[in-house]
Formats: structure tokens, sequence, C-alpha cells
């Protein structure tokens, strides 16, 4: 099939049915858990590297870490889920593995300085930093398709934004937990560990989130066994008997749709990547005017807590404006839906140059929440309007590469660029985010939609 055709439900396929709301909500609650740990790292891996010697321009490098592991991770996880059936069902064996391995990577990556006799904590924080990554991505990759697989495609854009409300409600609650331990008599002195208390506790408690919102999906959500599976998404032998190797001829087979997608994803992590690892920085130095060696000062702490909360802010405003997905893709389609988000992410970023009040950062995070809550939802929606039988898991990881891609290029030049072109100021980083976020507004508009064109059909 040429890439640029629509898949047709009635090609020897059943229309699947619609699920109630409560169904879906229980299908995506594992994300709740999953965002909550990404928020912890969002907000904090950054203090807690320079806590243990990183400089600043060095930060880049060591977040280059996780995008390199999920580019492996999400094809392989998505390629076996695919394959599997077993007690659990398809994807939630995924789920279970990664929940566990990310519980213990949030709890060791706070003590990482318990072991510095024997290796620098620099290094062992990075690697749980990496250890981390690459079990979210365990746990993660399988819940987009997990929707995919469940939902017809006129029910994709609501699933996707219960998905992004949960994710935005984790991540809140997860962004905003450090400062509201602080403000309850936890230190935020770096003590002999190099992390303060109200950071680890903060991740303590995040690994048990984890680990319970996922099995509340295990429990209460059900997947179709092979059977109906195959009666609602046709059979697709060869993918079935297909090997690793597969991946790769995937890659090169993938939809029109997905490689148009690929550029605006680019433009879109490129930012976030920038976002969450120098803001921090940009807002100690242009908002607070720290200088010199500040990292391990009670200043810096609070202005970790400060944009720590900020990102609490933009999920906030994400898990809100996700309800509303549905409604504004109705009058602004898809693509426009997610060009007007972006476009307002943009203006949030370049916007943060402006402040010189901390309490202003709020503001700026509005924009940023609408355009996280669309680039979580809109990108899947359309891309899984046009993913062949049988390939949801692989199509999905696959897609990881065009979210990881930029944030591995910022990864290596990003730190050179802030210490060489912006002389030490993270805060032209933010800003050249923002303008990116403007491209990929841009770049959205021209994408082929699949999923809209048979919806009008009356295909699904």
């Amino acid at each position: 099939m040429a890439p640029s055709t629509p898949m047709p439900a009635s090609a020897g396929t059943s229309p699947k049915p619609r699920l109630s709301l409560a169904q879906i909500f229980f299908m995506s609650f594992g994300f709740l858990g999953i965002q909550f740990g990404f928020a912890l790292q969002n907000g904090n891996t950054s203090r807690i590297l320079r806590s243990f010697g990183a400089d600043v321009d060095q930060l880049p490098m060591f977040w280059i870490v996780a995008p390199l592991v999920g580019m492996i991770v999400q094809p392989l996880i998505g390629h076996y889920s695919d394959r599997t059936w077993n007690r659990l069902g398809r994807r939630k064996p995924y789920f279970l593995a990664g929940a566990l391995l990310s519980s213990a990577a949030l709890i060791f990556l706070p003590n990482s300085g318990a072991m510095s006799s024997v290796v620098p904590a620099l290094w062992i924080g990075a690697g749980m930093v990496m250890i981390m990554d690459a079990s979210f991505n365990v746990a993660m990759e399988p819940f987009r398709a997990l929707v995919a697989d469940n939902l017809p495609d006129s029910q994709r854009t609501s699933g996707f934004a219960v998905q992004t409300f949960l994710i935005g409600i984790g991540a809140v609650v997860g962004s905003e937990l450090p400062s509201f331990l602080a403000k309850h008599g936890f230190s935020q002195e770096a003590g002999s560990s190099g992390v303060a208390d109200n950071i680890r506790y903060s991740f303590y408690i995040g690994a048990a989130v984890f680990v319970i919102a996922i099995l509340v999906t295990i429990f209460k959500s059900k997947e179709y066994p092979p059977a109906e599976y195959q009666k609602y998404h046709g059979r697709n032998e060869a993918a079935e008997k297909a090997g690793l190797s597969e991946i790769f001829k995937d890659f090169g087979r993938m939809p029109r749709t997905m490689r148009q997608l690929g550029l605006v994803q680019f433009f879109s992590w490129f930012a976030l990547f920038s976002m969450w690892v120098f803001t921090t920085d940009a807002v100690a130095t242009h908002v607070y005017g720290l200088t010199g060696d500040y990292a391990k000062s009670v200043a810096y702490n609070e202005a970790g807590n400060h944009v720590s909360s900020a990102f609490g802010t933009y999920n906030l405003v994400a898990a809100v404006y996700a309800l509303c997905l549905p409604l504004v893709a109705k009058f602004l389609g898809r693509k426009g839906t997610h060009a007007f988000s972006l476009t307002a992410g943009g203006i949030g970023l370049i916007s943060i140059y402006f402040i010189k009040d901390p309490a202003m950062l709020t503001y700026s995070m509005i924009g940023v929440g609408l355009a996280w809550a669309s680039i979580l939802a809109m990108p899947y929606v359309i891309l899984s309007g046009c993913i062949p039988p049988g390939k949801l898991g692989i199509y999905m990881g696959i897609f990881n590469f065009f979210i990881t891609l930029p944030q591995i290029i910022n990864g290596v030049c990003g730190g050179w660029i802030v210490k060489h072109l912006y002389g030490g100021q993270p805060i032209y980083a933010i800003v050249l985010a923002g303008f990116f976020m403007l491209c990929a507004a841009i770049s959205v508009l021209f994408v082929y939609d699949a999923g809209a064109i048979k919806i009008k059909q009356g295909l699904e």
C-alpha cells in the first residue's frame, strides 16, 4: 500500500467498539506515574548533577544519555510488544517491568553520592539517569500503542487527550513536590550525600507512585486477545514472522505522514531539551543574578525550586488544555490545533528573556503548557491513522527516533554553543528553543493527515 493511501477500516476488519470514558481513563492511568517520575527527572536532574560537580556547559552531555538509550530501547520494545501475548497481555508485561526498574533508579539517583568513595558521584548519577530513562521508555512506549490498539480513529483524539490529562496531573504533583516538602520542614541544604532532603524524599515518593499507577492500569484495563485483535486490525502474517532486521526495513518504509511529522518533532523536542536542561541555570543567572560557583548555594536551590514549580504550572495547564483538545480540533483541525499550541509555546519560551521577577515565570509557562499538551497528543493522533496492521508498536517505537535525535544533537552541540557563542549565558538557549517551537508550528501545516481523511470518508 502506498504511504499516501488511507487504510480503510473495512478492508478485512471490523470497526472497533467505542470505549467509555472510564475505560479510556484506566487504560492510560499508568502514564500518571510515568510522568510523575519524568517530572522529577526533568526538574531536578540538572541540579543533582551540578551538586555532584558538573559544569553548566557539561549538562547536555550528561542528558544526552537518555535519548540515546531511548533511541535503542523504544523500537525494540515496540517490536517485541507487537508479538507478545501472555497471562498479563500484550503491552502490560512491559508496563510492569519498566515500572519496577524505573522506581529502583528513582531511589538510587539522589543517593549516588553514597558510593563516591568507589566511583565519582557524578558518574554514578549519570549512570542512574541512563538506567532511569531506559526504564521509563520500557514502560512508556507500549502505552502509545495501547491507545491505538483499543480505540477507533474517531476516539483517538479523546484517548490521547485523556492520556495527556493524566500525564499533566502526574507532572504537576511531581514538579511541585520538592517545593512542598521544603515548605514542610525538609532541608534544602545539600548534606553529606550532596543532595538536599526535599529532593531525595521527592524521588522516594515518586518511585512508589510510579508502581501504584502502573498496577492500576494492569488490573483495571483490558487488551484484545490475539483472535479479537486480528478481527479489528486484520492480520499481517509477514509482520508476525519478521525478525529484528524488520525494524530497519520498517524504518525505510515509514509512511509519508511519519516522515513529515519527523520534522515537526525535531523542532519541538530540540526546544524541549533546551528547556529542561538550561532553565534552572538560565533563571539562576538571568533572573536571580547569581554568578561564580553558585551550584551548591541555597539561592540556587531556591531558583531550582521555583523552576520546578513553574514546570508544574505548564503541566497543570497541559492537563486542563488536554481535555479541550478534541473540541479545539473540531474547529481548527488536528494540524491547526497543533500549530496554534506550538506557537503559544514558542512565545512563552521567548518571553522568559524579558522576565526580571521570578514570579512572572508562571505566565511564560502557560504557553509552554499549551504546547506540551499538544506535543503529547496530536502527533500520535495524526500518526496512528497511517500505520499498517500489526505494526503499531514498532512504528510508535520508530517514531521515537524523531524525539531522541534532536535531543542527541542538542546534547552534543548545546553546551558548546552556550559556552562559546552565548558567553556562558544559558538564557539564550531558551530563546533559541522558543524560535524552534515556532518553526515546528509552521512545519506541521504541511503534514498529510490520513486519519482525518478516513474520518471524513466515514470509514472510522
